[in-house]
């Protein structure tokens, strides 16, 4: 089945030459008299590369048949990452690299994700916006003038490392954008 460019939003998946693509931006671009653009960056589920895709107003691709399944994060050794299924109790595995190499940072033992899978292969995992996580390392806070926006590295429990503001402290829990790895604000 066919779908037209312009509703191609933030999160779509459709198919280019038998290679599912995921929406990660959108823009709709109208300059003068001729045509409208369609500009899309999307993500190659299966290689994970991104790349820019520009279509003509007008145009149309192929729908994608996923199927999305919830799975528990048990833990990760290293190569694998470890899952359960949630109504099946049955665990599986699935390599660490790839895309889960993106959604690892951000996976705290025992949550429940949703993995995507087209023909029956695990090739993406929908993570929330914003994560929170709690702080494990963190050096000594700031004393004195921090009129300037001083910042430190610290590491979270799942072990990703990140620059906060000075007044974070260990054992503080924090929200991450999980898009871009960046510190929102102490929960």
């Amino acid at each position: 089945m066919a779908i037209s460019v312009t509703e191609l939003r933030k999160g779509t998946i459709f198919s280019e030459k038998g290679t599912p693509l995921l929406v990660l931006e959108y823009s709709h671009i109208k300059m003068g008299r001729g045509t409208a653009n369609i500009k899309v960056k999307v993500r190659n589920l299966k290689t994970g590369a991104t790349l820019v895709k520009t279509f003509i107003s007008g145009a149309s691709v192929d729908e994608v048949e996923v199927e999305r399944k919830t799975a528990q994060y048990l833990y990760s050794d290293g190569a694998l990452c470890h899952f359960m299924d949630p109504k099946t109790f049955e665990q599986f595995s699935l390599p660490r690299q790839g895309f889960m190499a993106q959604a690892v940072p951000f996976l705290k033992e025992g949550e429940k994700v949703v993995l995507i899978y087209f023909q029956g292969e695990p090739l993406s995992v929908e993570l929330p916006l914003k994560v929170n996580l709690r702080v494990v390392e963190a050096g000594p806070s700031a004393k004195g003038d921090t009129k300037v926006s001083a910042t430190k590295e610290v590491v979270l429990e799942t072990g990703y490392k990140l620059q906060v503001p000075m007044f974070i402290a260990e054992g503080d829990i924090i929200a991450v954008n999980t898009e871009s790895g960046s510190y929102i604000g102490r929960v």
